[in-house]
């Protein structure tokens, strides 16, 4: 069962997706990458391998990882600074 979550984009992420915020069907973390990158195309998928991925707050790894309904997906690419 899938259900709409809220994408939220950072950095390079935000400029690769073109937006810094946006809402997907999807049922887990795989199904939910898979269709961003639809939607966005190269530049995106190549920002995504280097993102770190949070899930209402704590990090994802596992395509597995189930989304429920309301959940705020956190896309984060490595950060420079001091």
């Amino acid at each position: 069962m899938s259900g709409v979550v809220t994408v939220r984009y950072f950095a390079g992420a935000a400029e690769a997706a073109g937006r810094d915020e946006e809402s997907v069907e999807a049922s887990d973390l795989g199904a939910l990458l898979e269709a961003v990158v639809a939607r966005h195309g190269e530049p995106l998928a190549r920002v995504l391998g280097r993102c770190s991925v949070l899930v209402d707050g704590s990090r994802a790894d596992a395509p597995a990882t189930p989304l429920p309904a309301g959940a705020t997906v956190d896309v984060l690419p490595p950060f420079a600074g001091g």
